[in-house]
Formats: structure tokens, C-alpha cells, sequence
């Protein structure tokens, strides 16, 4: 299966192509949003690493779906849906440029990407993974239908929040591959 472009209202959501690495390599470097993500900040050569990754490997053997996201045809952000152990499903992934936050833009990628959970993977539930103090985003993703589940605590100390929204709590909402 690949991967398909996504629309919302107002976002595209379509596959990495090579000419988007210096803007992937941006989003990850800038410490406000890496902070949130995986192991937080990597070098630019981890980065760049990671997004050779995603085409020598995760579109190479169609591990999962992986997307560019972007305004009126400007790169504002990734997102992804993957199986992950740690919450025994799917979870879905996303990150913004600073200069995309507050737009609303968190919640149309978050929606789509449910939305595709349910509808194209044929999902009963989807998951995310969030740092207890990221705020914005367990708000976020509350008012869409995501309820805490668990908490697990890293090897830092720091607590990430297991939140799970099942296929039953409303429409999926926007995303429909086109």
C-alpha cells in the first residue's frame, strides 16, 4: 500500500519527496518542537539520518504511513500513523512549525489522521503518546475524542500520557485520501 495524499479544509498532507529534506531537517532542529518528539532534540546528522530513513525504509517496505504537511503549498509540518508497542496499536504523530501553531492546524492534522486510522487502515481505536506537560496537545487531542488511558514513566523520570480514542466516539472527521 502507499501511502496517500490526505486533504483537510486547509492542509495537504502528501509524501516526502527528496526536495523536502532541508525543510524536515528544520522542523527537527528547532528545539520548541523536537522537544516534544521521540527522544527530543538529535543532531542535524540524526536528523538528516531520519529522513533518509524514511525513504530507504519506511516507504521502501511500506512499514507505515508517513506525511509532509503543508499550507497553500508551504511546508508547515510531519505527520505519521504507525503500529507502536508501547500502546499496543496505532498511534499517530505530528508536529508543527512554530509558525504554523495557533492556526488550528494541530487539530485538522490530528483529525485526518484519525480519520484515516478508521477508515483506510480499518483501525477500532488509535492512540498518541504525549509528554504530560505538553499541554497544548493533550488539550488538543481531548477535544477531538482522545481519553487518557495510562501514564508511563521514561528513564528520565518524565511521565508521557497513553491516550486512546476508539472508532465509536463520532465521525472521523476530515483526511480522506484523494
Amino acid at each position: 500500500m502507499t501511502t496517500p495524499a490526505l486533504h483537510t479544509a486547509r492542509l495537504r498532507l502528501a509524501p516526502y519527496t527528496p526536495d523536502d529534506e532541508e525543510d524536515f531537517v528544520a522542523l527537527f532542529q528547532d528545539t520548541r518542537v523536537s522537544r516534544w518528539m521521540g527522544e527530543g532534540p538529535q543532531s542535524e546528522t540524526e536528523d538528516r539520518a531520519l529522513f533518509g530513513r524514511i525513504f530507504s525504509k519506511v516507504y521502501a517496505q511500506d512499514l507505515f504511513d508517513v506525511w509532509a504537511v503543508r499550507h497553500e503549498g508551504r511546508f508547515v509540518g510531519h505527520a505519521e500513523i504507525k503500529p507502536s508497542a508501547d500502546v499496543g496499536g496505532h498511534e499517530i504523530v505530528y508536529a508543527l512549525a512554530t509558525t504554523a501553531w495557533g492556526q488550528g492546524f494541530g487539530t485538522e492534522i490530528a483529525q485526518a489522521l484519525t480519520g484515516y486510522g478508521f477508515d483506510a487502515l480499518g483501525l477500532t481505536e488509535v492512540h498518541a503518546t504525549v509528554a504530560a506537560d505538553n499541554t497544548a496537545s493533550l488539550t488538543l487531542l481531548g477535544r477531538i475524542g482522545f481519553r487518557h488511558v495510562r501514564d508511563t514513566v521514561e528513564e528520565d523520570g518524565s511521565t508521557t500520557r497513553v491516550l486512546t480514542r476508539p472508532a465509536a466516539s463520532g465521525s472521523a472527521g476530515a483526511g480522506q485520501p484523494r
